[in-house]
């Protein structure tokens, strides 16, 4: 939760400046009609304020999301002995991962690209966590991993900074060549969904619809063969090559 605050901390500071004045612009009117503005711009700011910084410590610190307990539902079946995790500058998973995957081969893809993810969230994340040791930067569509050699791709929370259709599509596509035949790519995401709007209000929008991550796996062949929710804002997704 405190990662979130301090990577997103301007819109926190612009919520608590606009409780403060509400709360003063209540006190000090006298009209009705100005004590309720204030009081809805109170709600307003404290609702996503406290809201979000709520879902997110529901989240990333008392969920299963950082427990991994949900990674043997998502590996089953799978070898998992040759692996690649993907992020888009912010690499919150990789030590967690090849802890969890002590026989494995765990390669880290970073595809931040500064010229187009441009979001200071993203940029303060970086600033903050830069990549671990033996971290390989290359773009989003082109990766330096060979063809059909890995038994698990991973793209968990970092994904969606691709933010048209056609570049995830390129990024499955890419994945896909990477994959074993009996492999599989395994996506976390937040959705663009009336959970994630209630949590995070206007925020949601920096989301992607199921309809178009399945738009995105689809142009490059695969096929989602599970799904399941973390939490009520996480989905995980499990696909596989729909022809070799």
């Amino acid at each position: 939760m405190l990662a979130i605050a301090c990577f997103n901390w301007p819109f926190y500071l612009i919520a608590a400046l606009a409780m403060i004045a509400a709360l003063a612009g209540f006190l000090a009117a006298g009209a009705i009609s100005v004590k309720a503005g204030c009081t809805l711009i109170f709600a307003g700011a404290a609702y996503f304020f406290f809201g979000s910084l709520t879902v997110s410590h529901l989240i990333y610190d008392l969920s299963d999301l950082y427990r991994w307990d949900w990674l043997t539902k998502a590996l089953e079946g799978s070898a998992a002995k040759r692996a690649v995790v993907c992020h888009a500058g912010f690499d919150e998973v990789s030590e967690a991962l090849a802890a969890r995957l002590p026989d494995g081969e765990l390669r880290v893809l970073d595809h931040f690209a500064p010229e187009t993810m441009t979001e200071p969230s993203v940029r303060r994340a970086r600033r903050m966590y830069p990549p671990t040791p033996g971290t390989l930067s290359c773009p989003s569509h082109r990766w330096p991993v060979e063809s059909g050699t890995q038994d698990v791709i991973f793209g968990l929370l970092a994904i969606h900074e691709l933010r048209s259709v056609d570049e995830r599509a390129a990024w499955f596509a890419e994945a896909k060549r990477c994959l074993k035949a009996s492999g599989r790519v395994v996506i976390a995401e937040h959705i663009r969904d009336a959970a994630n709007f209630i949590a995070f209000g206007p925020g949601f929008l920096h989301f992607h619809s199921r309809r178009a991550w399945m738009r995105s796996w689809e142009k490059a062949d695969l096929r989602a063969v599970d799904e399941f929710r973390v939490t009520p804002w996480i989905r995980v997704f499990i696909l596989t090559p729909s022809s070799p």
